[in-house]
């Protein structure tokens, strides 16, 4: 079973993830997680990851009044520095990452550290009922 998980991440990822900017604000970041069905969007500046915000961040947030929301940026919300691997990383060593910190996902890159997709909790529970069904 351990050379299932040995896989490369690259193979499980979503491939290029919705992204947005450090200056969208709150109902654009809504706007994208409810039309696009995204719990997670990294923030970009200058074609460069800075920062993730999740679904549950947006949910905080909410409790704030009209004019509070329309004063907050994405870049006031993101986790800043998000954690990246390359797609070569194996599916072992992200998994174990994800659980040793308690993160829903993280993004994959490719060797020019260019964004590539992203891997999430969902994502580990597929590759999960594969193993589970002998189809991996």
């Amino acid at each position: 079973m351990s050379t299932k998980l040995e896989l490369p991440i690259q193979e499980f990822t979503t491939p290029y993830p919705v992204t947005a900017r450090e200056d969208s604000s709150i109902d654009e970041l809504l706007d994208l997680t409810k039309n696009l069905k995204v719990r997670h969007i990294p923030i970009v500046s200058d074609r460069k990851v800075v920062g993730i915000v999740s679904d549950r961040d947006l949910k905080i947030i909410s409790a704030l009044s009209t004019r509070e929301k329309f004063l907050v940026r994405a870049a006031d919300l993101m986790t800043p520095d998000p954690i990246i691997f390359r797609g070569s990383t194996s599916i072992e060593d992200v998994i174990l990452k994800m659980s040793e910190k308690k993160i829903g996902s993280v993004l994959v890159s490719d060797e020019q550290g260019n964004l590539q997709g992203i891997f999430t909790v969902t994502d580990a529970l597929d590759i999960l009922i594969e193993i589970l069904r002998g189809t991996k």
